[in-house]
């Protein structure tokens, strides 16, 4: 008996569906490694290049000449001298003036030195160049950096502060461009390695940023927030204001007493803010929602993070409803517990007189190769309005007054317009000890430009501080 058998055909539509789906799954694999490199290239490698603990940077290094960091005018702030023998050396050709914002490239990395790092260690060099130097085995030239730094401006600052001890931020408001920033004590960036222990273990900080990460008390410039609250819960109305300034008030068995005591007697609101009277605002302070103010605080950027790409300590405001009043009154005349850095102040001054928009700190101008190529443009960022500019405009009269017929009168000239805030910060038990402040801007008409000083321990802002801001007003209107 013979049995048929019969063979079954294969299942040719379940296969082709398995190979489609094969196929899907390694085209979509592929497609997210390639979007992924592509985002790695444009977003990921500098931040991973400029990691402190990235094993490459030391092999990208042993490849390329790191390159110059140039003024926005381009003269060369920093480069790289290539001895004989073929050692480098990184060399600063205006020594101590521009060590923290330049920051230093031994021992770490620190300022533009750190925030460029990657720009300067790669080489844009033409190709032939490069190849030929490769099969020499012989190093390419890392690209340039053109910062925003005005060296006119940072030199002015660096030498209106002398041998005080503080900080000094200049920022052009219209584009957040840095013109300046000044930390003393400084040091020669050039010096860092043979001094390392003198200048890590100095009671002075010498490495610390003073103008991004040294945390003060504001003192009466934190009068331009008061302020802006009290205007707030009034309806931006001026008129309804009267003090009779005395010297001092009282609450409890704790006085708060105005700058050495000075009785001005009668002010409306624009006169307590122009002589910057402690009684008066400490009566504002006294008597303001704390939940608005604190709000308020927030939106300015107090307990936030600052849009800043260097490294920063956070400006910090505390209060509480259920604070008893001695701390409200202190805290709206700028002791309390707040504390500011010197380059959140001027950008809240920058925010102001760009009618509320604040413009994102920026260092970096563009990448350059080492011939002058454009290599990479770095754009002007909004942040963002931190008030409205009805707002903006109303703080711009009281700060003008300030100037006109207030604590900063010495800023009058006939070349520019100046408007501010003079501060006097109690910073230990010794009353008599303080901190100097001015935060201001000013304008010809055309340009404008910001400006946060402080000199630890000085005094007066009129005294100490308006002078180094008039200093740097005359260097760039002057021109």
């Amino acid at each position: 008996m013979t049995v048929k058998t019969t063979k079954k055909k294969p299942k040719k539509k379940n296969n082709s569906r398995e190979y489609t789906n094969v196929l899907v799954l390694f085209t979509t694999l592929f497609a997210l490694l390639a979007g992924y490199l592509v985002y790695f290239q444009a977003f990921e490698s500098r931040d991973v290049i400029n990691n402190p603990y990235n094993a490459r940077i030391e092999a990208m290094e042993n490849q390329v000449i790191r390159g110059n960091i140039l003024s926005s005018d381009g003269q060369i702030l920093a480069s790289t001298k290539v001895n004989k023998d073929g050692t480098e050396k990184r060399e600063y050709p205006f020594g101590c003036t521009f060590s923290h914002v330049l920051g230093y490239s031994d021992y770490g990395k620190t300022g533009i030195e750190s925030l460029g790092n990657f720009q300067l260690t790669r080489s844009n060099a033409y190709f032939i160049e490069r190849f030929i130097n490769e099969l020499k085995e012989k190093k390419n030239i890392g690209d340039s950096l053109v910062t925003t730094l005005n060296v006119d401006i940072q030199t002015a600052a660096h030498d209106a502060l002398s041998t005080k001890n503080g900080a000094v931020v200049v920022i052009e408001p219209s584009t957040g461009n840095v013109l300046a920033l000044v930390s003393k004590p400084d040091y020669d960036p050039a010096e860092i390695a043979a001094r390392w222990n003198e200048f890590s273990n100095s009671d002075d900080g010498v490495l610390l940023n003073r103008a991004t990460q040294g945390l003060y008390p504001p003192g009466s410039v934190f009068k331009t927030v008061t302020l802006l609250e009290y205007l707030r819960e009034h309806q931006y109305e001026t008129g309804g204001f009267s003090f009779d300034c005395k010297g001092k008030v009282t609450t409890g068995d704790t006085s708060i007493s105005c700058y050495k005591g000075k009785k001005h007697g009668e002010l409306n609101l624009t006169k307590a803010f122009d002589k910057s009277c402690n009684g008066a605002f400490a009566e504002i302070g006294r008597n303001l929602d704390i939940s608005a103010f604190k709000s308020l605080a927030d939106q300015l950027l107090f307990n936030k993070e600052l849009p800043l790409d260097f490294p920063y300590s956070k400006s910090s405001f505390s209060l509480e409803e259920s604070d008893p009043d001695v701390l409200k009154m202190m805290t709206a005349i700028g002791q309390g517990n707040t504390l500011v850095t010197p380059i959140h102040m001027a950008m809240l001054m920058s925010a102001i007189t760009n009618d509320g928009v604040l413009m994102k700190p920026r260092f970096l101008e563009r990448t350059e190769s080492y011939t002058g190529t454009l290599v990479e443009r770095y754009p002007e960022e909004t942040y963002g309005s931190i008030m409205t500019q009805e707002e903006a405009e109303l703080l711009q009269l009281f700060l003008r007054t300030v100037v006109e017929d207030g604590t900063a009168s010495a800023l009058k000239s006939s070349i520019y317009e100046a408007s501010g805030k003079t501060g006097t910060a109690e910073y230990s038990s010794d009353k008599k000890k303080s901190h100097a402040w001015f935060t201001g801007y000013a304008t010809d008409g055309e340009r404008k430009l910001a400006v946060a000083v402080i000199v630890e321990g000085a005094g007066s802002g009129s005294e100490y501080a308006v002078p180094i801001a008039g200093k740097i007003f005359d260097a760039y209107f002057g021109k």
